[in-house]
């Protein structure tokens, strides 16, 4: 248990002093800012054409300037973006230590391989959290400042357990990415498995199938492909809590079975 602090603790220095999980968190921030000027430009076109917002020709179909709509775009915008932004924190907290040639050095010290990669997911982890969570805050701010009709405690409710759950879901699934960051030594094997996972989600939603591909459960669940969170079955978030299971078996087993000579 003191080894796995002493990880934890080491661990969160690396990240805190690194400017990559604070550009992770400034690049989820422009999901909401883009939702919010989506909202300026729905709520008068006209306005957004005098001061060049939006071409004399251009149409909007996002939806009405309410909060139903931002609140389903700042979702979607979470399951997303955040399938992209967790796998490159994902790929830089376990890549980094092969791209710089540590890996040797880190396991060299008296603390058990399982307790480093637990100790790099639970950070991990607890960045993607706090992005999320800004970016929730700051979508509010934003909705509120704008002033969006529409509002209900219900609404807000509803909204925050969905985003909630696709953030929660894309985090679980990162430990396929901490696998490949292993498996390839560095940075481009975890974030090339990131774009194939994401065209395969595209494909098999389409499909009809996205309920089974667990990579494609958060979109779902945050109504990014038409679905109401409440039509997704609970046989896809057992389906995602085994691949994240799966995936973070394979990651321990890896790092305690590999001779990391690199």
């Amino acid at each position: 248990m003191i080894a796995f602090r002493d990880a934890i603790a080491a661990e969160w220095l690396k990240s805190r002093r690194s400017r990559v999980p604070w550009a992770v968190i400034a690049g989820f921030s422009v999901a909401p800012m883009i939702c919010g000027l989506f909202m300026v430009i729905l709520k008068d076109p006209d306005a957004a054409r005098r001061i060049g917002l939006l071409g004399t020709k251009a149409q909007l179909s996002a939806g009405t300037a309410d909060w139903p709509t931002m609140l389903s775009l700042l979702a979607q915008a979470i399951a997303i973006g955040g399938g992209v932004l967790f796998a490159f924190l994902t790929a830089w907290v376990f890549g980094r230590e092969f791209s710089d040639r540590t890996v040797r050095g880190m396991l060299a010290v008296p603390t058990s391989r399982r307790a480093i990669v637990l100790a790099k997911l639970a950070v991990m982890l607890g960045w993607g959290l706090v992005g999320s969570a800004w970016v929730i805050v700051l979508g509010f701010a934003l909705g509120s400042m704008i002033g969006l009709p529409g509002w209900s405690p219900e609404l807000a409710s509803a909204a925050l357990v969905r985003m909630a759950a696709a953030a929660t879901l894309t985090l679980v699934l990162q430990t396929g990415t901490a696998l490949f960051a292993g498996l390839g030594r560095g940075y481009i094997a975890p974030l090339a498995w990131m774009v194939a996972t994401i065209v395969a989600a595209q494909v098999l939603v389409v499909l009809g199938w996205g309920s089974v591909f667990p990579w494609a459960v958060p979109a779902l669940v945050s109504g990014a492909a038409g679905a109401d969170a409440l039509d997704v079955p609970a046989a896809s978030y057992v389906i995602v809590l085994a691949a994240g299971l799966i995936g973070l078996v394979a990651t321990i087993a890896w790092w305690e079975r590999t001779d990391h000579t690199g």
